[in-house]
């Protein structure tokens, strides 16, 4: 059965491809862009190059740092050479690590160095995939996790990354307290009493303040949850999904443009024994799309029905192991993403006309459409900073041209009053924030008294807070 990871890896093309069991051999055309030209390894300055995860992004920097511990990280930031940008996995498609200045690295800092009571005190530079088996260990884990877990934990927390649930906050809501290494040196510790608007300026802040180098975080019983996947005609996806958040722990669904279809995926708490997963056909689902869109992707009405007729019979999947195992997914096919966040009582609307656009507009579409829950938390950058939100996020392969997210799809979004994911592409600036996060202001104000020579900001970053 097509699982959360099969709604979002693309395979390889000119292959006969069975999916599904349709029980069906298609010959995929070979449609593809050729692969974006890489740029140069070194720079005529002899720098090595960055370049973020899906290779949109990249830079040059003049100096890399990875301390080992706090005091090397206080005492390199206050001689490092600006922007000072700190990096984990590069899971951004926004430009905020790109740097010609110092780029720092957290890897060396990492796993979890105390506990008080069940919350976990950990390193900014563990990575999430690491994270689920420490805390397990001690019989714990986190409330939620996003769709992968490459990414350092410091990241994560700084672009307001999530995963899904109507009761369930992103992972900076569970964010007890902090310690963030400003430009300077100095070393604040930072929680709802103590520095409390360092605090609720630092949760969700894009590495602008500083590096944070640890934080506390509320915990949950290591549970076993029951994950179920199943398609589903998109008209009756649509019709049942206010229910079915409403009734799961965890519910996402994604819209499959030019099929007509819906892939469900819920996680429930369960005592039942640990159920391996069956054999995944994920690849095999995206390289059908991903054939059926270089074959027949000049006829929609032809595609629809080759889509219906090789999915149809897709049989439900349904396993049960500990969450941290479950809720997030490998990600082998690289792809630029636009995600923005919408009143609850906007997002299916906003998606019903995002798919009637790629469906009119964009026949070079694939990629399936991810739609998530998320509650509210009272981080001040936070996209659910004062009620929950429904996110919506649409994918381009990387070989694809992304700017249609700009042209088409974002004017959509910003009308139905969305906030955007800050490591995903959007283009708003300065006032347009300011417009939309209450506490835009007093964000800016806490920068500037941390930062005040903008040390920590590169180019990206001085022109989203509108400071050139």
């Amino acid at each position: 059965m097509i699982s959360r990871r099969g709604a979002l890896i693309a395979g390889g093309t000119g292959a006969a491809v069975v999916a599904g069991g349709a029980g069906a051999a298609y010959m995929v055309a070979t449609g593809d862009k050729p692969e974006p030209p890489a740029p140069a390894s070194v720079n005529a300055q002899g720098k090595v190059l960055w370049r973020n995860w899906s290779g949109l992004q990249h830079a040059y920097p003049a100096a890399r740092l990875a301390p080992k511990d706090e005091g090397e990280l206080a005492t390199a930031l206050k001689v490092a050479q600006a922007p000072i940008r700190p990096v984990g996995s590069g899971h951004s498609f926004t430009a905020l690590a790109p740097t010609d200045g110092t780029l720092v690295s957290l890897d060396s800092m990492s796993g979890i160095v105390g506990w008080e009571g069940d919350e976990a005190i950990v390193r900014a530079g563990t990575r999430l995939g690491a994270l689920g088996p420490l805390l397990a260990e001690k019989g714990r884990a986190l409330a939620n996790l996003p769709d992968i877990n490459k990414q350092s934990l410091g990241g994560a927390l700084g672009t307001a990354t999530h995963g899904t649930g109507i009761k369930i906050p992103a992972m900076h809501g569970d964010v007890t307290g902090l310690r963030l290494v400003t430009p300077s040196g100095k070393v604040i510790d930072a929680d709802a009493s103590n520095n409390p608007e360092i605090f609720q300026a630092a949760r969700v802040s894009m590495g602008a303040l500083g590096v944070i180098s640890q934080v506390r975080m509320r915990t949950s019983a290591n549970r076993r949850l029951r994950r179920r996947v199943w398609l589903e005609p998109f008209e009756e996806a649509m019709a049942k999904a206010d229910g079915r958040w409403a009734q799961h722990r965890n519910f996402e669904f994604y819209a499959v443009p030019f099929t007509g279809l819906a892939v469900n995926i819920t996680h429930d708490e369960t005592d039942d024994p640990a159920e391996a997963r069956g054999p995944d056909q994920d690849v095999e689902f995206l390289q059908a799309l991903r054939g059926l869109r270089n074959l027949l992707g000049f006829a929609t009405p032809l595609r629809k029905a080759a889509a219906k007729a090789l999915l149809s019979s897709a049989k439900p999947e349904s396993s049960v192991d500990e969450g941290w195992k479950l809720l997030s997914t490998e990600r082998p096919v690289r792809f630029n993403e636009m995600e923005f966040h919408l009143p609850v009582e906007n997002q299916l609307k906003a998606l019903e006309e995002v798919m009637r656009t790629i469906e009119t507009e964009r026949p070079d579409v694939f990629f399936p459409i991810e739609v998530r829950r998320i509650a509210a938390d009272d981080a001040w950058l936070s996209p659910f900073y004062g009620a929950p939100r429904g996110s919506v996020a649409v994918h381009a392969y990387y070989r694809d041209d992304f700017t249609f997210l700009y042209e088409l799809i974002e004017p959509i979004f910003r009308r139905y009053e969305g906030r955007p994911h800050w490591g995903k592409l959007h283009t708003l600036r300065g006032r347009q924030l300011e417009a939309i996060y209450p506490r835009w202001k007093d964000f800016l104000e806490v920068r500037q008294d941390l930062d005040p020579e903008a040390r920590m900001l590169n180019p990206y970053l001085k022109g989203l807070f509108g400071l050139m």
